[in-house]
């Protein structure tokens, strides 16, 4: 189909961004694609990640190629595209969004790093993406002439219905109540790199329960730097979030 309404969904890891894919994987409508320029950031940038090898020869890993994926053709009416702003270093090409109707999903980077830092040892500002995301963000502004939506994980959370709908009007679909559950268990278009990540989605059948309104306590000193690092990028971007003020946490 030609005219597919492509979702990119940007957003950085942690952030409930594969209980999204799950979500939008469920409709009968939808074709989803997970991180499809994952392996050409690794190849590109020789980045230290789990099961780099394996990435790096399940995917294309020319950028413009991968680019050219993300325009179709697609088989369905929606294609939802899981993107991480890191991924899309300098060179990378992202002229092909402004054919996409992008989103942003945010999760305060307190509650991302408390997580990230669980599966990964060394972290920077740049794996979480908040800078970038902005930068992002105001380039499709640009090209498109249209501010992106945004969405936050707490939000979802806390009432995953209201909002999903509310995204769905935002995005321009209509709102499927398949949405809001799913089998456990891989799915086709899940990365290798699933068996690292995924194994508290891989057990899931819907959204987890809401995150307190409460952050977790203070993080250790070089998670907090990382989070001082990203705050000004997230508050940027959070104070437009649709639905702003129907949960979240406090900040």
């Amino acid at each position: 189909m030609t005219d597919t309404k492509i979702i990119a969904m940007w957003s950085g890891p942690r952030n409930l961004s594969t209980a999204m894919m799950r979500a939008f994987g469920n409709r009968a409508d939808c074709t989803a694609m997970d991180e499809p320029f994952y392996g050409a950031y690794l190849a590109a940038t020789g980045a230290d990640h789990p099961m780099k090898e394996a990435i790096i020869a399940s995917m294309e890993c020319d950028p413009d190629a991968v680019a050219r994926q993300c325009l179709g053709p697609f088989a369905t009416p929606v294609c939802y595209q899981k993107h991480m702003p890191h991924h899309m270093i300098g060179g990378f090409p992202l002229d092909w969004a402004a054919r996409a109707t992008n989103v942003f999903l945010i999760r305060h980077p307190r509650r991302v790093l408390a997580s990230y830092a669980r599966k990964k040892q060394s972290v920077t500002e740049r794996d979480i993406g908040y800078r970038r995301m902005l930068e992002i963000d105001r380039h499709v502004t640009e090209m498109t002439g249209k501010t992106p939506v945004v969405v936050a994980s707490e939000d979802i959370l806390a009432e995953p219905e209201a909002m999903l709908a509310a995204l769905c009007a935002a995005v321009g679909i209509d709102f499927d109540p398949a949405m809001l559950s799913w089998e456990a268990g891989p799915r086709a278009e899940d990365g290798v790199w699933g068996e690292h990540w995924y194994d508290a989605i891989w057990k899931s059948t819907g959204f987890s329960t809401p995150e307190s309104l409460d952050l977790p306590p203070e993080l250790p000193d070089h998670l907090a730097e990382i989070e001082a690092e990203a705050l000004p990028a997230w508050e940027a971007m959070a104070a437009r979030r649709i639905g702003a003020g129907k949960g979240g946490s406090k900040a």
